[in-house]
């Protein structure tokens, strides 16, 4: 049987990125090991040819020059997932490459990436908030599009409300929420679980929305509690009860975004910005207590949390103008 190729072996690493990540970082990990194949293509190495046990770090440094037009925060996604695969091909292809090395190259040569401060139009995710929720009490044509709109205001008000990634959301289950309580067990990154909360309006949202799709959800002949709690109301999907995946929550942004701000305003607001939105508020209601906001999001470090403490400088300047320039 012949050796596996570099090829084949970049495939089985993508795959296993595809079992155990999201599809956000399995999209990430693809585009970063397919321009890696293709630099290694450009220096004549045959990937289909090729053995993984002859990887040698000088492709790191190729790639690593090969990624200079890229932006510094795309290259370290990018050498992210390459150092993953080289440490994939030392565990289970058999290569014999020296990760310290490759390690100790990344550190020289790897740009640093500058923090970006988040950027979260808080009016305007709050008008499209508005939009959704009017959008949702008006006429429909048919009950389709009632489900869509109900939907729609409830993938919001959860995203606003709860800081949950657009992954996340759509992988929710009925089973997940503790309605007495308010809140949910759901996965997260690195196989972990965590408690996410859910406020009175998003838990409203919701149950309107699971109401009016009862009938669809009894006729599928399943647990309710396994069922997805955001569906596909297309025509694609019938009256079977079909989970929405990222691409179609994505779709419920921009349309709300659209109809609230106008055909112009697309692609300003994505359905990430609505995470930043929640740590703005969490951030701006208790007084700038990072901590508070760190555990709400579940963000690892509270540097990332860190980021967002500028948001309430506008507030500290009112406060201070109040103070020290109030007329007498």
């Amino acid at each position: 049987m012949p050796s596996p190729s570099i090829q084949t072996a970049s495939e089985r690493y993508l795959q296993l990125i595809a079992d155990s990540r999201s599809e956000n970082t399995h999209r990430t990990y693809n585009q970063a090991i397919r321009n890696f194949m293709a630099a290694l293509k450009k220096r004549g190495i045959h990937t289909n040819q090729v053995a993984p046990s002859e990887a040698t770090t000088d492709w790191l440094t190729w790639f690593v020059a090969a990624l200079k037009p890229y932006a510094p925060a795309t290259e370290s996604l990018f050498l992210t997932a390459l150092v993953g695969f080289y440490e994939y091909l030392v565990a289970e292809e058999n290569s014999s490459i020296n990760l310290t090395q490759v390690h100790s190259i990344l550190k020289r040569r790897q740009r640093k990436v500058t923090p970006r401060l988040p950027q979260f139009p808080r009016e305007q995710i709050e008008s499209v908030i508005n939009y959704v929720n009017s959008s949702a009490s008006a006429p429909s044509l048919d009950d389709k599009e009632r489900l869509r709109r109900l939907r729609d205001r409830a993938f919001i008000c959860t995203l606003a409300d709860t800081g949950l990634r657009i992954s996340e959301a759509c992988r929710l289950t009925r089973g997940n929420i503790d309605w007495s309580e308010g809140r949910a067990i759901v996965p997260i990154k690195g196989g972990r679980e965590s408690v996410v909360r859910f406020s009175a309006r998003a838990l409203s949202a919701l149950k309107s929305y699971l109401n009016a799709r009862s009938e669809l959800d009894g006729g599928t002949g399943r647990a309710l509690a396994s069922l997805p709690i955001f569906a596909r109301h297309d025509d694609g999907a019938g009256k079977k009860i079909l989970r929405l995946n990222t691409v179609g929550a994505r779709e419920i942004v921009d349309r709300a975004v659209v109809g609230a701000l106008g055909k112009e305003a697309k692609g300003t607001i994505t359905p990430h910005s609505f995470r930043h939105y929640f740590v703005t508020v969490v951030l701006r209601a208790s007084g700038g207590n990072l901590k508070l906001a760190q555990e709400l999001a579940r963000h690892k470090n509270i540097s990332i949390t860190q980021r967002y403490a500028h948001l309430s400088d506008d507030d500290l300047d009112q406060n201070y103008h109040s103070i020290f320039n109030r007329k007498s």
